[in-house]
């Protein structure tokens, strides 16, 4: 800085030491310490310098308003997040409850516990709590974990009775409020299954008049380390057999009837996006239907896999505090309680270990995912124009397609699917990453990985739905195809068995430098007459093997 940008006040000793004590309490971690310090005391005829402008002007008035603005922006951060105070809307009062590690004061009208606060509390990261699906899969789990035990005589019918009936309340997803837990929390993920708990022994107490017991009763023959990766299991294989196989099933029959509805159509292939050779249009639906049908059959082996539940192994997969025939029992009342089969898994030591049934499961996902972009690239492309594009195929118009430019029309469908897509090619990154976090006995990134599973799974579900239903149904074969077809170079192909590659290859060159077809230029470089030309350019021909 220059003299001028320096305003200078003349000051005794006194206030010149008084200076020099401010800076040094209340700058002592800032750069601008050692700069003040200079100005100070490097004084000349009792006079101090400090900058005109900038932050150094006015140094306390500064760090009062900055102070300030952090306690506003924190005191609106916490009413509008539920992570960070754990409390119900509309609820100031609390309770005392108490567990292991002490008393905890927690939301009055909240029905978990002192451990679920705890964790409330230690994880205001996302704001993003375990999904519906993933509660849903431990009250399944809970409900047959009490009916497990009270045929092994460990709780009593009337116990099981209101325990069973919390749980499966909690399932139908009556208590979801009370589920606040973020995604981003203990990695075993014992902070999801104590809430679960904790919340099924407050509705059975608060029921039956019982004093139900979060540890030990609901979560009697468990631990948090066989109880999440199964519910892990579970939810997905729930959301896959309810929403992604019908919606799978949905579009794999919109393709195939557009594949019989554009069967007629032949129009150019295209490879490396250059003209190839003739293809139906309806055959280029026959291959996307294929692609849907091997998702489903991949789909099908990795429900296999996730049918196997941990369940049983407790802490390590040794099934220490449980019964022997507590995992099977509890996998049949499962199986009841949610209509889909599952059973214990053959390898406890394997399934808390590891994500390996999960991984499987995303690898399928992710290859959906994949299909999905080559469809709708293909899509977008044919539909390219009106006028200046490819335009072989009318996409429905479902919204206007541009702010500026009047009556633009946009493949606004298939662009939505590429982005769902995309997000479930990351979320398969992130289950890589996840199957990276399994150390000896336990993975510990289970909710994040049970996130992110479900979350492909949804918007694949969501995505194919919407693909067939806003845009493959509506799909209408313009005449473009097959007009463009008649002028391609590569109908010169099927004349390459009749009179060689190299002259077939110089009508199509030839072909291309004077702007006539390959049927009016083999007419002038070839003995062929017109008729037998007609036959051997025949793109009906050239859209199956020859006879």
């Amino acid at each position: 800085m220059s003299k001028t940008d320096y305003t200078s006040i003349r000051v005794t000793k006194k206030v010149k030491e008084s200076l020099q004590k401010y800076v040094e309490e209340c700058y002592d971690d800032l750069s601008i310490n050692s700069m003040l310090k200079v100005h100070i005391e490097n004084l000349n005829d009792g006079h101090v310098r400090f900058p005109k402008y900038g932050m150094y002007e006015c140094p306390e008035s500064r760090k009062q308003k900055m102070r300030s603005s952090i306690n506003n922006k924190s005191i609106k951060k916490s009413a509008n997040n539920l992570s960070l105070t754990g409390s119900l809307p509309s609820d100031p009062y609390t309770r005392t409850e108490s567990d292991t590690m002490g008393e905890m004061e927690v939301p009055k009208s909240a029905l978990w516990g002192a451990s679920t606060q705890r964790a409330v509390l230690n994880f205001p990261i996302s704001g993003i709590p375990m999904s519906r699906s993933f509660i849903r899969a431990l009250g399944y789990i809970k409900a047959g974990a009490a009916a497990a035990n009270a045929e092994l005589g460990i709780i009593d019918n009337q116990m099981k009775e209101v325990i069973i009936s919390a749980s499966l309340s909690v399932a139908e997803g009556k208590y979801d409020e009370h589920f606040p837990v973020d995604v981003f929390q203990t990695g075993s993920g014992t902070s999801t299954n104590m809430n679960a708990n904790e919340v099924i022994a407050t509705i059975s107490s608060e029921q039956s008049g019982l004093k139900i017991h979060p540890n030990d009763h609901v979560n009697q023959g468990q631990s948090s380390n066989d109880v999440i990766p199964s519910a892990l299991h579970l939810s997905a294989l729930i959301e896959i057999e309810e929403s992604l196989c019908p919606s799978l099933l949905n579009l794999q029959t919109s393709l195939n009837q557009k594949s019989e509805e554009f069967m007629s159509v032949i129009k150019t292939g295209r490879t490396h996006l250059m003209d190839a050779t003739p293809i139906r249009l309806g055959q280029e639906f026959v291959g996307y239907a294929g692609l849907i049908e091997r998702s489903l059959d991949r789909l099908l082996l990795a429900k296999d896999e996730l049918s196997l539940l941990a369940l049983g192994g407790t802490a390590v997969g040794t099934g220490v505090n449980t019964k022997v025939k507590f995992s099977e029992l509890a996998c049949q009342y499962i199986s009841k309680f949610s209509g889909i089969d599952v059973y214990e898994t053959d390898n406890h030591f394997l399934a808390q270990s590891s994500l390996d049934g999960a991984l499987t499961t995303s690898g399928v996902l992710r290859g959906l995912a994949v299909s999905l972009q080559k469809i709708a690239n293909d899509i977008r492309l044919m539909g390219s124009g009106p006028r200046s594009g490819i335009a072989e195929l009318s996409l429905p118009a479902v919204q206007p397609g541009s702010s500026i430019m009047p009556g633009k029309v946009n493949p606004v469908i298939p662009e939505a699917i590429i982005q769902a897509s995309s997000q479930v090619i990351a979320c398969d990154t992130a289950l890589v990453q996840s199957g990276q976090g399994g150390y000896f006995e336990l993975n510990t990134m289970l909710p994040f990985a049970a996130h992110n599973l479900l979350q492909a799974v949804s918007l694949l579900s969501s995505s194919v739905e919407v693909f067939a239903t806003k845009c493959i149904d509506g799909l209408e074969a313009t005449n473009k195809g097959p007009e463009l077809l008649m002028s391609g170079l590569m109908l010169a192909t099927t004349l390459a068995p009749v009179i060689g590659y190299e002259k077939a290859a110089k009508i199509a060159k030839e072909a291309h430098k004077s702007g006539q077809t390959v049927l009016e230029t083999s007419l002038d470089l070839t003995d062929l007459s017109e008729e037998e030309l007609i036959e051997i350019l025949n793109p009906e021909k050239m859209v199956k093997p020859s006879d």
